[in-house]
């Protein structure tokens, strides 16, 4: 009788071990690509400071925000998978650890797409028609996909250069050191942070408000 050779049966388990390792070599390596363009973020950011631009900055450093925030929620997600796919019943999470990389396939291909090369991010230093229309498109996309949290980072975030940016411009300025935060200044901060919130809020859901408005109009005709 002949040897017949069979090629091992890779079981289900096995291809979402493999998926999963793939995905997660790919996530890191967009983190060490990413790190160029979110450094160069916050330089633009820094420079619209300098030239008292603050629209442009929080509009670069909220792109970074978001950019860290995909690839971390990401990196989470595959943590998550993992520990679901070595569970010995793993017949019970199958579909789950299916749809979860499903989307964890969807939001690497996002991830390539907001990367999008250092060019596109030099677009949000640019005065020209193709700059502004570039920051337009990213000023969009960003509404409504960022928690108040991250929000509320970002403006930190630009405070904190604001003052680098004041050190820079005004070297003899004497600095003072921070003292403690009371907690009447805590709670200050915290109505601020929800009056932004809510701002943010207004600002999303008039462009719809203004929408129904306009559909509406005919009738009253």
């Amino acid at each position: 009788m002949g040897n017949t050779s069979s090629s091992p049966k890779i079981s289900a388990q096995d291809r979402a071990i493999l998926d999963m390792k793939n995905q997660r070599d790919k996530l890191h390596q967009y983190q060490k690509r990413i790190t160029v363009i979110t450094d160069r973020e916050t330089d633009i950011a820094k420079e619209c400071l300098v030239r008292g631009d603050r629209s442009k900055a929080l509009l670069a450093l909220r792109r970074k925000k978001f950019q860290e925030s995909l690839l971390a929620r990401t990196d989470a997600q595959l943590e998550t998978l993992e520990q679901l796919t070595s569970n010995i019943e793993f017949a019970l999470v199958q579909k789950d650890v299916i749809y979860g990389l499903q989307q964890g396939t969807a939001v690497l291909k996002q991830i390539h797409a907001e990367m999008g090369g250092i060019e596109n991010v030099e677009k949000l230093l640019g005065e020209n028609e193709d700059a502004r229309a570039y920051q337009r498109e990213v000023s969009e996309m960003l509404g409504g996909k960022m928690s108040n949290q991250e929000e509320d980072d970002v403006e930190d975030e630009l405070d904190a250069l604001e003052g680098q940016v004041r050190a820079v411009n005004e070297p003899d300025a004497v600095v003072y050191p921070t003292a403690p935060e009371t907690a009447l200044e805590a709670g200050v901060h915290q109505v601020e942070r929800k009056a932004r919130a809510r701002e943010r809020a207004r600002e999303q859901t008039q462009p719809q408000v203004q929408a129904h408005g306009q559909a509406a109009e005919p009738m009253l005709a």
